[in-house]
């Protein structure tokens, strides 16, 4: 890896292209080679994963209008994008297809992440460039390449630059990962990459009201959003169009105004242009559906329910944990909707008392069931729910920061304290999924998945015609990755309205 210093610089002292953070991310993406035979197994892996999330996601309101938006821009030429759950014969414009298929997968918080400086599911770079990949008949090696190059640029800057602590939302590193990974699809040259990603995260800063507070569908829509955003950056670029620059490095650029200001430096590592991108194989899956650091405290509370502990006799519960768990789905974010049973799903999704609590008294989790209304107000939930608190322990946020990814962890230790003065402790440095956990997730596991979660949704035999595909990925004609979606019987498939977005 080749580090690259990062800073503001003035106007005053030109800053040459080739030296920008930007360029170099291009560069990266302009020489990328094949992906390594692990990596291109991560990729299909993580393309299995996508389907089953976004079809079990299927019937959500969110992922049902972000459909009917894309309904309206059908590809004239019958040669654009697929979208999740349709024949691949009904093609659409690539950026809506992004929008569309990035939000069906993002709306149940169930597939992969990768944690650092900052937050992130890479995951979320597939939708827009597979879109691209399908509308441009581009086959299956192109789509590998483009998506570990996707990979790579998201996690380099995840590792390395961190939003959060300026409250500026995640998908800012999103969309120029899109844009770089659509760049190496397309074997797009260095110039006109820079310009995209210039463009991509010039338009792809939000902040991260839309994780806070009464957190709404729009937490599905932004990583869908930021895909869209990216492609539209990318077809602009590709007629010449140039973008604002330096913009992380200018005086009024990103860093100087949205992260650490201009006095900051930052330290960005990307394997130097021409080596094969295998940051994928350092990011995981979700077992459970629910934000990434509760993914221990379920399986913590699959343990504790195994304890058959009487519930009521407990008098306190103290979870510690990280910094970010604590702060941003603990009690330490000052957020009263997540002790509320009135709270939205998204919001029960990100509230680490209320998961422990559900998965202690019921020993299993479901993406649907879990948070339904009924569930959150049962009185025996609520009342164990209100026991809980969270504290950050420098040993957990050291542990969640350590730069060797061998010894990093995403877990927490549950402390019980009973009436009677009594403790129970139960401890897990990784969730039981994670590649470093107790049964980390394999082909075998996401196929499983996939099976699992189209279970009475899709047609076995479309899911074995999908999972064929996969296993044959890098070697895929274009027409194959076409057809690289998963199809829903057209009884499931309905809308069952006719209006379609605001000029309809």
């Amino acid at each position: 890896m080749i580090t690259h210093r990062v800073r503001t610089h003035p106007e005053a002292r030109s800053l040459p292209p080739q030296e920008q953070l930007a360029w170099k991310i291009a560069a990266v993406a302009a020489a990328a080679p094949a992906g390594a035979d692990d990596a291109a197994e991560m990729v299909g892996n993580r393309i299995i994963d996508n389907a089953a999330v976004a079809a079990a996601a299927f019937d959500r309101d969110p992922v049902r209008h972000a459909r009917l938006l894309a309904l309206g821009y059908p590809h004239p030429e019958g040669r654009g994008a697929c979208l999740y759950g349709l024949p691949p014969e009904r093609t659409f414009h690539c950026e809506w297809a992004a929008l569309a298929n990035g939000v069906a997968v993002r709306e149940l918080d169930f597939h992969d992440c990768f944690l650092a400086a900052d937050y992130s599911h890479p995951a979320d770079t597939i939708p827009g460039v597979l879109a691209a990949a399908q509308q441009t008949e581009r086959g299956g090696a192109d789509l590998v390449r483009g998506l570990l190059v996707a990979y790579e640029t998201q996690i380099s800057l995840v590792r390395s630059i961190c939003l959060h602590e300026h409250k500026i939302d995640h998908v800012a590193h999103l969309a120029p990962a899109v844009a770089a990974g659509v760049g190496a699809l397309l074997r797009l040259p260095v110039e006109t990459i820079f310009q995209a990603v210039n463009q991509s995260v010039h338009l792809g800063c939000s902040t991260r009201q839309s994780r806070k507070g009464d957190i709404t569908s729009w937490k599905a829509y932004a990583p869908g959003q930021s895909g869209k955003t990216a492609l539209e950056a990318v077809g602009r670029c590709l007629l010449g169009e140039r973008a604002p620059s330096p913009i992380y490095e200018g005086r009024d650029g990103v860093i100087a105004w949205l992260l650490s200001g201009p006095e900051a430096e930052y330290e960005v590592s990307l394997p130097p242009p021409g080596e094969p991108p295998r940051a994928i194989l350092d990011s995981y899956t979700k077992e459970h559906s629910a934000e990434y650091q509760a993914q221990a405290l379920i399986d913590i509370g699959f343990a504790l329910h195994g304890r058959r502990l009487d519930l009521e006799a407990v008098r306190e519960v103290v979870v510690r944990t990280s910094h970010h768990t604590h702060f941003v789905i603990g009690t330490g974010s000052g957020d009263p909707e997540k002790m509320d049973p009135g709270a939205s799903r998204e919001t029960l999704d990100h509230s680490a008392m209320y998961i422990l609590a559900v998965a202690w008294e019921d020993g299993r989790w479901h993406h649907v069931d879990s948070y339904s209304p009924k569930r959150a107000n049962r009185p025996s939930t609520v009342a164990l729910w209100q026991k809980v608190r969270t504290e950050e322990s420098g040993e957990w946020t050291r542990a969640y920061h350590e730069s060797d990814f061998r010894r990093r962890r995403f877990g927490a230790e549950v402390v019980v304290r009973m009436r009677d003065g009594s403790e129970v402790v139960e401890r897990l440095d990784n969730p039981n999924a994670h590649s470093l956990g107790a049964r980390p997730f394999g082909r075998r596991d996401y196929v499983g998945k996939l099976r699992s979660l189209t279970e009475g949704l899709a047609d076995p035999e479309e899911v074995e015609r999908f999972l064929g595909l996969v296993e044959r990925l890098p070697e895929l004609e274009p027409e194959e990755v076409g057809r690289l979606s998963l199809t829903l019987p057209a009884g499931k498939a309905e809308l069952g309205v006719e209006r379609v977005g605001i000029l309809a």
